[in-house]
């Protein structure tokens, strides 16, 4: 035979060989792995205190949110009475010299008109209108028919005189305008 035959020896030399390159290779592998392994645990451990870190975050900011809304809620008419005292002081003055029986009922007017003012100026200021119908229109959205009284100086289904003013609040009402509503004769 003309083919080089490997000995026992060195058949064994090369199984020896290969099994060492075998074994450093899974060695290698295992290394490999172990350290990709550490790697996705170091990672996942630092994307779960990112996490945890985020909910308390979140806790954190639902809880102060919350408190500015019970702090929102408590002191909403803060600036209100604020503005308000003032038409408390006026009409406490006007009520002192009307005690008075030397009064000058001209002067009290006078007070109480400029009070009256100082009042509705504060009403404006917080979007609290009057709603004052005469002569418009009756519209029950806004408008509340105490009575209907027979009118020739008037269209029929108008407002012909207003028993007591309505309010609204930034545009949205808050009691309707009590009327009597013209009607044709």
């Amino acid at each position: 035979m003309e083919n080089d035959p490997k000995t026992a020896p060195e058949e064994s030399e090369e199984v020896a060989a290969n099994a060492k390159e075998t074994a450093a290779t899974e060695e290698e592998v295992s290394e490999e792995i172990t350290k990709l392994l550490e790697d996705a645990r170091s990672k996942a451990d630092e994307h779960w205190e990112n996490l945890l870190r985020l909910h308390a975050e979140m806790d954190n900011l639902g809880k102060r949110h919350a408190r500015e809304l019970e702090n929102a809620h408590r002191f909403a008419l803060d600036n209100f009475v604020r503005e308000l005292l003032q038409v408390w002081d006026s009409l406490e003055l006007g009520y002192s010299a009307a005690r008075d029986d030397k009064a000058d009922v001209a002067k009290l007017r006078e007070g109480t008109e400029l009070t009256l003012k100082l009042f509705g100026d504060v009403m404006s200021k917080f979007g609290v209108e009057r709603i004052d119908p005469t002569g418009e229109p009756f519209n029950p959205e806004f408008h509340q028919a105490m009575t209907v009284q027979p009118r020739d100086d008037m269209e029929p289904n108008h407002v012909a005189s207003v028993i007591q003013k309505g309010v609204s609040l930034n545009g949205r009402l808050v009691r309707p305008a009590m009327v009597i509503v013209s009607q044709a004769t």
